[in-house]
């Protein structure tokens, strides 16, 4: 749930009430000099007052002093100390060019100006890795460099700069639609990402409801309506068990507790409905209580009370105090059927990690070797993980990956797995043994070939789980697969392995990431059967100067195959000339079916005619099927509706699948050749994976050289352009006894030495 902002205290003459407003603060901060900050505000209330009037009609015309008090409250909340109040006061005034760092550091000292000086280097990581505004590369870079480290050596920036977005992301709410979006969309990439991974919970949870509202604003108002509507019962329903939670605590002689109802945050409820593919009455935790308890066995006595009173719902039950998340946060978190059989979560911690799930580093930060109350690990653990987004910049020097690092690692749940010598590695759940190699060392993930798993030999994209030992089998030498890199593949999930095995490539030498990237694209030009094109042309497009920088780039992998056939048909895919056109993918086109007006794609009946069904009033995100009507078109239901069941078993030919649509998809017919050796399952392997990327399949022909064992299969599918039809022969070329992958010309036929001697059909 967003946070509603606190209004600042208001003199009779209608200016801010600055005395007010310091006796407030210091309600959670003790600070050092009340008159310097006291200067510190008055200077800033001037400096916005003498200011031209704002030229966004949106803002007040003391904005940026508003905006600095508020800053300082968010900060005053984390307990951070009167520098860094000093400096949030102040930032505005000196972003807008009022006054100067070195004025700030005439009258309030070196350390203030200092942190304000490294919230204004954090803009670097907004820019857009394309530079502009005639900013090159190297400049930026320089920039992103300078913010990482400023950020790394002085936590309290970031702070700082978490707290000004928050700030811009509650003032847009009346601000132009693309302004919103702009900043939402950066608060969500980059900022509430950045406060989970330092722990700060509940700005983390403010900037992704925020964020959310502007970016998703139709299904946060859905949720934010039926949240609405059960409001009254669930609060009624908190009541009643909290009041019986404190009773049992009492008699297992707990008596220093606190219990309380948790509203769960909507972009959070929205993230599970998605993941989980449920609905919103499935959610479990919308009802939830928390209990904090002083100490660790108090946590899991408090565990024993409550599983014994309300029966625990399966795989329902995380266990964050042996096994602590990547931020540091601790918990108990388990699902119940409570009373009236309804289903609550419930979060059992102590004290201490309730500050921390709060606070997160500013619950135990250390300046200047000065150790807070003995507290350091997770503040270390945390400057680690911002040390490990420098390694990365060393490495790739691609602010891209910087933000795909700070948005893809931190999702809430991680996979701890073994080492043969027993020492756990926690990584995020979609991990890999390449993940797992890299996160061991460097050298290990180069030279990996195998693994095991519990001692069962795995594939390298076996998907590791929470238990596991893993053990790797290395080479004695050698580098890492360009396969490894290819997305399509799914060798590799976390940025730290992917970053690691770009940079082993890239510092490769040029002669050979040419030849290998020459290589590389013609082997895909070629199966892809595309030819003629303008190869400088081309090059250009990618950002490369010439056909042979453009093959090193894809030689040291950095420059994705993906990225050039993209641009390939943007180039001579959107044009008049059919010759180009049918060189790219064989004609004719179609467009697979929507709804008007409804956003529902109809899979393989072409455009008709639809409406909701009546009975079960399906909403986008439920799991849906079609019913074809006489004369009245598809009737879309929920696929658990009592009434299509039913027509599903009275008339089972009038069923059709349908599906959730944004807009109609340009479909291609392509014709491919598979050649592989002859072995049972072949043709089941190929179409399974055809169905799982959701690829129409027109027709197949198989054939089988008896003289050489060599099966031939050759199948018409549709895709929607060259990426598709790439990733789709990634996939099938790791297939077993799979020789080759192609595209065929229209009306190609099957090579072979002796027609006659071929038998039809691949086995399986």
């Amino acid at each position: 749930m967003v946070k509603v902002r606190e209004e600042q205290p208001i003199t009779e003459t209608g200016e801010i009430d600055i005395e007010q407003w310091l006796a407030r603060l210091q309600d959670d901060v003790a600070l050092r000099d009340v008159d310097e900050m006291r200067a510190a505000c008055e200077l800033a209330e001037r400096l916005s007052r003498g200011a031209e009037k704002p030229h966004n009609a949106w803002l007040a015309d003391d904005s940026s002093f508003r905006t600095g008090l508020e800053m300082a409250d968010i900060l005053g909340e984390l307990r951070l100390d009167q520098e860094t109040l000093e400096a949030a006061v102040l930032y505005r005034a000196v972003r807008e060019g009022r006054i100067s760092v070195e004025g700030v550091e005439k009258r309030f000292g070196v350390e203030v100006a200092r942190l304000i000086d490294g919230v204004l280097n954090m803009a670097a990581i907004s820019q857009q890795q394309t530079p502009s505004h005639g900013m090159s590369q190297h400049n930026q870079q320089d920039n992103l460099r300078k913010m990482l480290v400023t950020m790394i050596d002085d936590v309290r920036v970031a702070l700082i700069k978490i707290a000004e977005r928050t700030c811009a992301l509650r003032q847009v709410k009346d601000a132009p639609r693309d302004k919103r979006l702009r900043v939402a969309r950066e608060v969500f990439d980059i900022y509430a990402p950045l406060a989970h991974r330092l722990g700060v919970g509940h700005l983390k949870w403010e900037l992704e409801d925020l964020s959310f509202r502007y970016l998703h604003e139709d299904d946060y108002k859905a949720i934010a309506e039926l949240l609405a509507e059960k409001r009254i019962d669930r609060e009624r329903y908190i009541q009643v068990v909290v009041a019986t939670l404190e009773g049992l605590l009492e008699q297992q002689g707990i008596t220093h507790y606190d219990v309380d109802g948790r509203a769960k945050h909507i972009y959070s409820i929205w993230r599970k409905m998605k993941r989980k593919h449920i609905n919103f009455s499935q959610v479990y935790d919308v009802r939830a209580v928390r209990i904090l308890v002083p100490t660790v066995a108090d946590c899991y006595t408090a565990l024993g009370v409550v599983h014994s009173r309300w029966h625990h719902v399966p795989n329902e039950f995380d266990d964050y105090i042996a096994n602590p998340k990547s931020n540091g946060y601790q918990s108990l978190h388990t699902a119940l059927v409570g009373p009236e059989s309804k289903v609550l979560e419930i979060q059992i911690r102590t004290f201490a990690m309730h500050e921390e799930s709060e606070l997160g580093v500013c619950a135990h930060w250390r300046y200047k070797g000065h150790d807070v109350n003995g507290k350091s690990r997770g503040y270390e653990e945390k400057i680690a993980w911002l040390r490990q987004v420098l390694e990365w910049q060393d490495e790739v020097g691609d602010i891209g990956d910087i933000r795909e690092g700070l948005s893809n690692d931190v999702a809430p749940d991680r996979i701890y797995v073994f080492t043969p010598d027993g020492h756990v590695i926690d990584l995020p759940r979609i991990a890999t043994p390449i993940d797992f190699a890299y996160r061991v060392h460097t050298e290990v993930g180069h030279r990996c070939r195998g693994a095991k798993v519990d001692g069962r030999i795995v594939p390298l994209t076996y998907q590791l789980k929470t238990g596991q030992q893993v053990e790797i089998l290395a080479a004695t030498k050698g580098g890492p697969s360009r396969d490894w890199v290819n997305p399509n593949l799914g060798f590799v999930k976390t940025s730290r392995a992917r970053s690691k095995i770009q940079a082993w490539f890239k510092y490769q030498a040029r002669d050979r990431n040419l030849e290998e990237g020459r290589a590389l694209f013609e082997k895909e030009f070629r199966r892809l059967d595309l030819e003629g094109f303008d190869l400088p042309t081309l090059a250009k497009a990618v950002n490369y100067q010439s056909p042979d920088d453009m093959y090193a780039a894809i030689g040291a992998n950095d420059l994705r195959i993906g990225q050039v056939l993209h641009q390939a048909q943007q180039l001579f895919g959107d044009t008049d000339d059919e010759e180009q056109l049918d060189r790219l993918l064989t004609k004719p086109k179609r467009n697979v079916g929507k709804a008007p007006g409804a956003g529902i794609t109809v899979l393989g009946v072409g455009n008709l005619k639809t409406s909701m069904a009546n009975c079960c009033h399906p909403v986008p995100g439920e799991q849906i099927i079609g019913y074809i009507t006489q004369g009245r078109g598809v009737t879309i239901h929920r696929q658990d509706c009592p009434n299509v069941l039913q027509l599903r078993a009275d008339e089972p030919g009038r069923i059709v699948d349908v599906e959730w649509g944004t807009q109609a998809r340009t479909q291609y017919p392509v014709d491919v050749e598979i050649e592989a050796w002859d072995r049972s399952g072949l043709l089941r392997d190929v179409t399974h994976v055809l169905s799982n990327d959701r690829v129409n399949v027109l027709s197949v022909n198989t054939a089988t050289d008896r003289d050489d064992n060599v099966a031939r299969l050759k199948i018409t599918l549709e895709v929607d352009g060259l990426e598709s039809l790439g990733r789709v022969f990634s996939r099938i070329q790791q297939l077993p006894n799979v020789i080759d992958v192609k595209r065929l010309r229209s009306g190609a036929r099957f090579s072979g030495k002796h027609a006659s001697d071929k038998k039809s059909g691949a086995q399986g």
